[in-house]
């Protein structure tokens, strides 16, 4: 498969009244178009840096990141769902999924098509009316999730988006997730502290090593699609957690060591 995203050697400081901090250390990676790639590693390790300079806003300190455009579309080249519900508190269940399609100038007919497709596929079209006060969390996280897909991008950076849901809207929107991408076929990268939610989800899963953050591994999921909720009861799913837990476990151990 073609290289869709390609990383080299990035590297990220922050300047700290005592020195520079080094948040992401020489991480490489290259995704394949329409892979679906998930990032795990341990809490501060710099997985949201990493997406953030994926998506352009966060500059890196050196290296190269080149997210390769397809030159026979118009879509925006990608699009970024964050943990915290970034939907606009003043605007509509409807006018929020439309929002990148009014930026980039998309026809009135086209938007109203494109948004009900999407409320649609994300079980809100009788909330279109709605404002994000009016809604529960599981729900503001299903107009970020179809905002960014109506808009169409080349590339979907997800970073923890159902990181803040309790477990059964969580296990909703895995499943719902699964069902869009298969349809879809984006190419994503996703950030999650879940191994669970990396397997059920990913073709692929990069371990990254505590502060500062790198590539420590990665795995390739070798559970067939289509995936369901079910898919995290077998033995070969089992399997798989075991091994990237063996990977993952002695960065988590740093992380605690660090604090204590």
């Amino acid at each position: 498969m073609q290289p869709k995203i390609i990383a080299r050697n990035v590297v990220k400081t922050y300047p700290t009244k005592d020195g520079d901090i080094l948040a992401v250390d020489n991480l490489s990676l290259e995704v394949a178009d329409g892979e679906f790639v998930c990032v795990v590693g341990p809490s501060g390790c710099g997985k949201s840096t990493f997406l953030r300079i994926l998506a352009g806003l966060t500059p890196l300190t050196s290296g190269s990141v080149e997210i390769i455009r397809d030159a026979k579309t118009k879509k925006p080249l990608n699009s970024m769902v964050f943990q915290e519900y970034a939907i606009y508190p003043w605007k509509t269940v409807w006018d929020n999924v439309a929002f990148g399609l009014e930026m980039r100038g998309v026809p009135k007919a086209e938007r109203r098509s494109r948004t009900e497709l999407w409320l649609k596929r994300v079980g809100l079209s009788r909330f279109a009316d709605y404002y994000p006060h009016q809604l529960s969390g599981g729900m503001k996280q299903r107009v970020s999730i179809a905002r960014a897909l109506a808009n169409d991008p080349e590339v979907l950076l997800m970073d923890e988006p159902l990181g803040a849901l309790d477990a059964q809207t969580r296990l909703v929107l895995q499943d719902e997730l699964l069902k869009l991408w298969d349809a879809e076929r984006k190419t994503v990268v996703y950030v999650t502290h879940s191994i669970d939610e990396a397997i059920l989800l990913g073709d692929r899963i990069i371990i990254m090593t505590a502060h500062p953050g790198t590539t420590k591994a990665e795995f390739t999921v070798e559970i067939p699609r289509p995936r369901t909720i079910e898919t995290t009861t077998t033995a070969e799913f089992a399997h798989h957690k075991g091994i990237i837990w063996e990977a993952l476990k002695d960065e988590v151990s740093r992380v605690y060591g660090d604090q204590a």
